[in-house]
């Protein structure tokens, strides 16, 4: 959810590192020193937590966790964990994969479940899309873009997440009737997203009209980012797109 934009710097965690470059989505990895609890709790728990991508994805991803799912569901930047956080407790019988390359938000997420351990999350703290490429196929009921980095310039746009390849991924790892919802307060970004997911065959918007987009999502906790937004002015949009049964990806 919070907007990083500088130069990279290193990974929290080496612990699940694919066989391949990065894609260009994310700006920088690394913020304000850490305090001392969040750092131990980052090196000692975030390894008993993150996602092995060296070993094969199970047939049934439900397998990755500890705890009894009865269905799965991933965040991308999750940002400091807020809304992860209540996902959890809205859903209690969802596992939760959440994928955030920032440092400082896995920091956070990582002390809040070393406060109130769950065994039903797990997470990664690489490139999103090497994590989908390893999920096997319709094996998500969900996917969450909260807040992603607008990459407002004309000549940045190819760093925004949504993009057909992206939406390709999305498409092959939901479940017939999932949803992938993304919400923003940059209207070039919703307009962007509105475009994207209206010209791919796999997903139907579930806004009836455009009012509805304004509406946040049931049980939607808000986030610091959003407060930010508003007090600036700034309307957030709450899209959701369901992934046509019928539609091959």
């Amino acid at each position: 959810m919070p907007r990083p934009a500088s130069a990279a710097a290193a990974s929290p965690s080496d612990t699940s590192r694919p066989g391949r470059l990065r894609e260009a989505f994310y700006g920088r990895l690394h913020g304000k020193t850490l305090r001392p609890g969040q750092a131990r709790s980052l090196e000692t728990l975030l390894p008993q937590l993150a996602l092995d991508l060296v070993e094969p994805a199970p047939a049934d991803l439900r397998q990755v966790f500890s705890g009894t799912v009865e269905a799965v569901r991933l965040e991308i930047g999750f940002g400091g964990g807020e809304h992860l956080l209540s996902m959890l407790q809205r859903f209690p019988r969802a596992g939760f994969l959440g994928a955030e390359p920032f440092v400082n938000g896995m920091a956070k997420m990582v002390a809040a479940l070393d406060a109130e351990p769950c065994d039903r999350v797990k997470l990664f703290s690489d490139d999103a899309t090497c994590l989908l490429d390893w999920l096997p196929d319709a094996s998500l009921a969900g996917i969450d873009l909260l807040y992603p980095d607008p990459w407002p310039k004309p000549r940045h746009w190819k760093r925004r997440f949504v993009s057909a390849a992206n939406l390709d991924r999305f498409a092959r790892v939901l479940v017939p009737g999932g949803l992938f919802r993304f919400a923003s307060d940059i209207d070039s970004y919703v307009a962007w997203t509105l475009k994207h997911c209206g010209a791919h065959a796999a997903f139907d918007e579930v806004a009836a009209a455009p009012a509805d987009r304004l509406v946040p999502y049931e049980g939607w906790p808000g986030t610091r980012y959003e407060a930010k937004a508003l007090r600036e002015g700034r309307r957030p949009r709450y899209l959701a797109f369901r992934r046509v049964a019928h539609a091959a990806g």
